[in-house]
């Protein structure tokens, strides 16, 4: 698919401008421009520019709502200014448009074009990236309903066949133990400390449902070896530091052979999926 240039849609130079490397990447955030879809991304960078008094346009793409056409803000590798806090982290998406009273707004170009962008920034990370949108890390109510519950659907397109899902783990014994809910936001996951906010690691004892992070972290170790995984001190896996609930690379190894076992996507980040896949599914 073709990007329209920052020169072909007229762009003005940027005052200045920061690049965030690929490794520093872990969200692909959406947006709406909350006004007509005739607006220009000249028109945007204009507001954001004068008005705002940003460097540049906010955003480091954008896409018109009816067309489909896709539009370079300020580019892959370039620190965004379109959630504040958590520019590094995102790739800032902007469909030109907003929520119609009960008429869709998003055609089905604009959606193969956000998608096709969202996979090709998949494909330059080696990794997926996470799908939100400005809502989850905002006090705000972008990218307007339709979007938003579009994104959370997993960008599902007209006349297309859902994505092949992860093959389910053998028959075999039913999970032990009584199943725990997630106890993180959606989103959200247990991972280093480096990471951003939303990278619970246990260093800091945040609480979450009444309990500390920390406690949530050994609490689903601990599973595990209700399952029959060697945990603990002298162990086959947390044998050095032991299940003491800090994120590190042993829990990253952990959590990785867990994966494996269980044929989910192998980032040694517990989120939602491994965490619940620990409860749920039968022990092979």
């Amino acid at each position: 698919m073709d990007i329209i240039s920052r020169a072909e849609w007229g762009a003005r130079p940027p005052e200045s401008r920061s690049t965030v490397p690929w490794s520093k990447r872990t969200v692909f955030m959406g947006h709406y421009s909350a006004a007509s879809a005739t607006q220009t991304p000249r028109q945007i960078q204009d507001y954001h520019m004068r008005v705002r008094g940003w460097s540049d346009i906010g955003y480091n793409f954008l896409i018109n709502s009816i067309t489909g056409d896709l539009f370079e803000g300020r580019g892959w590798n370039v620190l965004g200014a379109h959630c504040e806090g958590h520019n590094t982290e995102s790739i800032g998406v902007c469909i030109i448009g907003k929520d119609q009273a009960g008429k869709q707004d998003v055609s089905d170009a604009a959606r193969r074009a956000f998608k096709w962008l969202y996979d090709e920034a998949n494909d330059r990370k080696g990794k997926r990236l996470t799908l939100l949108g400005h809502r989850d890390r905002g006090n705000t109510t972008c990218p307007g309903n339709e979007i938003y519950a579009w994104l959370k659907a997993g960008l599902p397109l007209v006349g297309s066949t859902p994505a092949p899902q992860p093959k389910p783990p053998a028959a075999g014994r039913p999970a032990p133990g009584t199943p725990i809910a997630f106890p993180l936001p959606a989103g959200w996951y247990f991972g280093p400390a480096s990471g951003p906010d939303y990278s619970v690691s246990g260093l800091h004892e945040r609480y979450f449902q009444g309990r500390t992070d920390r406690a949530w972290l050994r609490e689903w170790a601990t599973q595990l070896s209700r399952r029959g995984w060697s945990i603990g001190k002298g162990q086959r896996w947390l044998g050095g530091a032991g299940n003491d609930g800090i994120y590190g690379s042993e829990y990253r190894a952990l959590a990785e052979a867990f994966q494996r076992d269980q044929h989910l996507d192998v980032d040694g980040l517990i989120g939602k999926h491994t965490w619940d896949a620990a409860y749920r599914n039968p022990v092979r």
